[in-house]
C-alpha cells in the first residue's frame, strides 16, 4: 500500500497546469474562447507534456504552470487532429519527473482509477471506468477505444488518468452525460483519450508535429446521431459545408454512395478517400424531397491559424 501510494503521489506531481493563449483571428476562439487553462502530463525526461489539443489549438503564447511560484513558457511541439493529442515542450528545463505509461487497453470495468488535474488549483480524486468504446465527436472526430470515468470532474481537461500503480492510462477530454453508453441509463462522467492511441505515433509526432491521419478531408460539418440517423446542428463559417449550402436539419443519408449509418460510418467513409481535397457527394434528406450535394473538402491543418511571432 505505500509503494503504491508514492507512486501516486509521483503520478500527482507530474500533472502540470497548462495555460494557452490563441492569435486573435483563431477560428476555434468562438467556440473555446482565446484564453485557456487545462492540464498536461510530463512523459519524457526532456520535459516533454502530454495534453489534449483543443487547449492549445492555434495558440500563440502557451505557459506550463509548474506550482504556485513557477510557470515557464512552453512551445507547441505537436498537434494531432486523428487522436486529441498536443505535445509541449518548456522553453527552460521542468525538472518534474515523467510518469509511467501504462495500458489502458487492460483496464478493468469498475475498476479504481485516479483522474489528476495540475496547474494552483490541481487535484487528485477517486474514479472508476464505467465503459470502454469508441467515440464519435460531433466535430468530425472519432477514436476507438475511449475511457469514459464516473463520477464527472468539470477539470477534466488535459487531466491525467491514473491506475493504482501511477502509470498513466488516459488523457482528459470531455464531460459526458451518457458515460455508460447510449443504450444505458443516463450517467455524467468524463471521456478520456486512452494512452494507447499514443504509443504509436509518438515519434511521429515528435518528429512532423501530427501524425499522418491529420491528413485528411474535412467538411466543416458539425453532427449528432440520433438512432442511427445523422442530421446537421451547424456549419463552419467559410467551411465545405456552409459553401454548399448545407443546413441545420438537413439529414445525412449518403457519402460518396455509401449509406450513412452513424457518425463513425460518415467519418470513415469521408476519410477514407485519397485525397484531403477531393470532390465530396452527400445525399441528403431537407424536409421531404432529397437532394444531392457536391462538397470541395479541404485539408484541416492548412486552415489552422498559426503565431505571428518566432
Amino acid at each position: 500500500m505505500q509503494t503504491k501510494a508514492q507512486a501516486l503521489a509521483r503520478a500527482q506531481a507530474a500533472v502540470v497546469g497548462v495555460r494557452a493563449t490563441a492569435v486573435e483571428d483563431a477560428r476555434s476562439n468562438e467556440s473555446l474562447g482565446r484564453e485557456r487553462e487545462g492540464s498536461g502530463v510530463v512523459i519524457g525526461t526532456d520535459g516533454l507534456v502530454l495534453t489534449i489539443g483543443y487547449l492549445i489549438l492555434e495558440a500563440d503564447h502557451v505557459e506550463l504552470v509548474l506550482g504556485a511560484e513557477r510557470v515557464i513558457p512552453a512551445r507547441v511541439v505537436a498537434y494531432d487532429l486523428a487522436s486529441g493529442f498536443a505535445l509541449l515542450q518548456g522553453l527552460v528545463p521542468v525538472r518534474v519527473p515523467p510518469v509511467r505509461m501504462g495500458e489502458s487497453s487492460a483496464i478493468a470495468l469498475q475498476q479504481p482509477l485516479m483522474i489528476a488535474s495540475g496547474g494552483e488549483d490541481g487535484e487528485s480524486s477517486l474514479a472508476r471506468l464505467v465503459s470502454r468504446r469508441a467515440f464519435s465527436g460531433y466535430w468530425e472526430y472519432h477514436v476507438d477505444g475511449a475511457l469514459f470515468t464516473a463520477p464527472p470532474r468539470t477539470d477534466h481537461s488535459g487531466a491525467g488518468l491514473f491506475n493504482a500503480d501511477g502509470e498513466l492510462l488516459g488523457i482528459g477530454s470531455l464531460v459526458v452525460m451518457d458515460a455508460l453508453g447510449p443504450d444505458h441509463p443516463r450517467m455524467p462522467g468524463n471521456m478520456f483519450v486512452p494512452i494507447d492511441l499514443l504509443k504509436s505515433i509518438l515519434p511521429e509526432l515528435r518528429q512532423r508535429g501530427a501524425s499522418r491521419g491529420s491528413t485528411r478531408a474535412w467538411l466543416g460539418l458539425n453532427c449528432v446521431e440520433v438512432d442511427g440517423m445523422v442530421r446537421v446542428v451547424r456549419t463552419s463559417p467559410d467551411g465545405p459545408a456552409e459553401q454548399a449550402g448545407l443546413l441545420p436539419g438537413d439529414r445525412i443519408l449518403r457519402i460518396d454512395g455509401v449509406e450513412v449509418n452513424g457518425l463513425e460510418g460518415l467519418y470513415k467513409t469521408l476519410w477514407r478517400g485519397s485525397s484531403p481535397e477531393r470532390e465530396v457527394s452527400l445525399l441528403i434528406q431537407r424536409g421531404g424531397e432529397q437532394q444531392n450535394v457536391k462538397l470541395q473538402s479541404q485539408d484541416r491543418t492548412k486552415l489552422l491559424r498559426r503565431a505571428k511571432g518566432i
